[in-house]
């Protein structure tokens, strides 16, 4: 009896991990817009993608959210260039410290703004996890648009966000915070 419920948890978890890789975000279309642009600071390819997309006009703002303390605009010129779009339309948030503090202080931002829709561009393993806790945060009527950077795929990152992703998912659906 034991040995089939284990048996039936390996298989639920390898059906769904397999769902999982299939469906990574994949970059949104690059034409449409949002009122705003978030991204979570943590991968290569990210604040280059959003500022792309300041420039071209496809969102009013931007926050980097979970940015070091101490990180100035002038430092990410210096790292990305993009100095217009920085100077005028680039928020930094320090507050943030991992995925649900990033959902905790976008929803701040994006109540404080009054947006109704962003681009959420983060990590295309990532983006599940990051998608569910920001929607758990945001009030309903606000649309999310997944754009997925695509980055480098190891089997230990992708099981761990996999496991972190069904562990918050519980959390979550039970309330337990």
């Amino acid at each position: 009896m034991i040995a089939r419920l284990i048996a039936l948890v390996a298989v639920a978890w390898s059906l769904g991990f397999a769902v999982f890789m299939l469906t990574l975000a994949q970059p949104a279309d690059p034409r449409l817009t949002t009122d705003a642009l978030v991204v979570p600071t943590g991968g290569p390819g990210r604040i280059p993608r959003g500022l792309s997309l300041i420039d071209d006009k496809r969102a009013k703002r931007m926050l980097v959210t979970g940015v070091a303390t101490g990180l100035r605009k002038a430092d990410l010129v210096a790292a990305n260039g993009h100095a217009a779009a920085i100077a005028c339309c680039v928020d930094l948030g320090p507050e943030a410290v991992d995925t649900r503090s990033n959902a905790e202080e976008t929803s701040r931002w994006v109540r404080e703004h009054g947006y109704k829709s962003i681009r959420l561009v983060t990590a295309d393993w990532h983006m599940a996890r990051a998608r569910m806790e920001l929607g758990a945060m945001l009030d309903r009527d606000v649309q999310i648009l997944r754009d997925g950077v695509p980055a480098e795929h190891r089997l230990s990152r992708l099981v761990n966000e996999y496991n972190k992703l069904i562990l918050r998912r519980i959390a979550l659906w039970t309330g337990i915070d």
